[in-house]
């Protein structure tokens, strides 16, 4: 099987798990796993930030996020398609008391600084104030957009005007960075928090980093704990996790692969693919007359494992698990399943 369903898929290499197995490992809810500690200090460093809590999951590192940076009862001010609002299960509301405003940032995925404003809100005695303000780079939902710094700062700027906080779920902001030829921390460098995963693009098998001020971190890994994120002997996994802090440069051969497999098959007749900015590749299946949930069974049947994304919309996301010879043959077979309908 070609597994393109995501770029979670990945199987850890022979260095992830020879560092996991050789790993210093401590108690790291008592502070004390230096593996751990290496690389909290490492990642808080590659993102220009004071500090950094390695969490189990990114989902655990924006809802870390809010909880620290709002208060129950105000609003969280997100794009509709935003990874938060979609896809972590209500956590803002069941974990942090917010609820969300959200509106339509547009098709290059970051509200503009007049967006901001129009739905940012002051708190009185009818209305809940705006307590965080959520980015989201690349954009997942939008097909992996990689925002420019300079959308990022602006929206960022016009948020800190209203003294409103600004948490960037930067889960592939790697991905972003390589794609616009960014250096890290200056692309986050004016939003207050960032998270970013390991366990995507970088290759990690679990973990991801929730970075910003020191002072935020330290309420953060409470919060973390109240959560059940507090890790024992997680130096067994944070060790793979310094080892895929190494593979940001490679991520450029996953990009290079998506563009060759949405060329390939934006030629399929009945198939549209937009040249994607990352890694990841949404294909519209309706003029092949396949809806997505068709066109994935179809895929899967001779091999090649997509995601619906959509009605019509499923989505491939190449990997360090996957090469230019899959990709290849990927095209090659999809094209046939599709042209034997």
């Amino acid at each position: 099987m070609i597994d393109l369903r995501s770029d979670t898929v990945t199987l850890p290499s022979d260095e992830m798990r020879e560092a996991a197995r050789d790993a210093a490992v401590g108690d790291d809810v008592y502070g004390d796993d230096p593996t751990v500690n290496e690389l909290e200090a490492r990642a808080a460093e590659m993102v220009g930030k004071e500090a950094a809590l390695y969490v189990p999951s990114g989902t655990m590192g924006n809802q870390i996020a809010a909880r620290v940076h709002t208060e129950p009862g105000q609003e969280a001010l997100v794009d509709a398609e935003a990874h938060v609002y979609k896809w972590e299960v209500g956590g803002f509301a069941q974990l942090s008391g917010l609820q969300v405003r959200a509106f339509d940032a547009g098709e290059r995925a970051v509200p503009t600084p007049a967006q901001i404003r129009e739905h940012a809100r002051e708190a009185s005695l009818h209305v809940a104030g705006t307590g965080v303000v959520c980015l989201e780079n690349t954009h997942n939902a939008r097909g992996g957009v990689a925002i420019p710094k300079a959308d990022i700062d602006a929206a960022a700027e016009a948020a800190h005007e209203l003294d409103i906080p600004v948490h960037l779920d930067g889960a592939r902001v790697f991905n972003a960075c390589v794609a616009l030829d960014e250096d890290p921390a200056a692309m986050v460098e004016n939003v207050d928090t960032v998270m970013f995963c390991l366990s995507k693009g970088l290759g990690a098998p679990v973990g991801s980093i929730l970075a910003g001020p020191a002072e935020f971190i330290e309420e953060a890994t409470r919060v973390r704990k109240q959560f059940g994120g507090g890790m024992r002997q997680a130096g067994l996994i944070a060790a793979p996790g310094l080892v895929a802090l190494d593979n940001v440069d490679r991520l450029t051969d996953d990009h290079e692969n998506a563009r060759l497999l949405a060329d390939g098959l934006d030629a399929v007749d009945g198939l549209s693919v937009p040249t994607p900015d990352t890694n990841i590749v949404v294909v519209d299946s309706e003029d092949a007359g396949l809806t997505a949930e068709e066109f994935v069974e179809l895929c899967d049947d001779v091999g090649v494992l997509g995601g619906e994304f959509g009605e019509y919309h499923t989505r491939f996301t190449t990997n360090l698990n996957v090469s230019r010879a899959d990709v290849e043959e990927a095209v090659e077979l999809v094209a046939e399943a599709v042209q034997s309908q």
